[in-house]
């Protein structure tokens, strides 16, 4: 019965009790787990962006990828993408068209609006970045044992999805028209 008055008392707010143990749950470690994953790749992140980061931020390389991502936008579904309002998107975007990694167009169909879509440059530099990425990660992979890739793909790729992340390969292979 004193286990319960204790129980009641640390959910009612009250110091009577010890806290409750953490969640040691399926869940909680699986949080933890991507928490710890997440540090080493934006370290990954952050490595792959020194030989440009006087040219774009980690924030303007995240606009880029997007767009290269999905193609051709408009700027409010890049903002919504982005998961920022418009006036932010445009502040990004407004730094890359003046360093010429995007390109913004009024629209053939609409010209009440403007269309935003990488440039050459823009292409090239999300290529760069990504294959420093792509190679920081591979020598990580490398020293995980074979058996364990497929259900690390398969988690990784659930969490991807659940996030609404397109998968990296699938995006260039659609702009080619796979």
């Amino acid at each position: 019965m004193q286990d319960q008055c204790d129980t009641a008392d640390v959910l009612a707010g009250g110091s009577g009790a010890a806290p409750p143990p953490p969640d040691t749950s399926g869940s909680d470690q699986l949080v933890t787990a991507l928490l710890t994953a997440s540090r080493v790749l934006v370290g990954i992140s952050a490595r792959s962006l020194a030989d440009v980061e006087e040219t774009v931020t980690l924030a303007q390389f995240r606009t880029l990828v997007v767009v290269a991502a999905h193609g051709r936008t408009t700027l409010v579904r890049l903002a919504a993408r982005l998961g920022v309002n418009a006036s932010t998107a445009q502040r990004s975007v407004d730094r890359l068209v003046a360093a010429g990694l995007l390109d913004r167009r009024e629209n053939p169909q609409d010209r009440r609006e403007l269309v935003i879509d990488l440039t050459g440059a823009g292409a090239d530099l999300v290529r760069r970045v990504t294959d420093r990425r792509r190679g920081a990660i591979g020598e990580i992979v490398g020293a995980i044992p074979a058996a364990r890739h497929g259900d690390l793909v398969a988690a990784l790729e659930a969490f991807a999805h659940a996030a609404d992340e397109p998968r990296t390969d699938a995006d260039a292979a659609t702009r080619l028209g796979w």
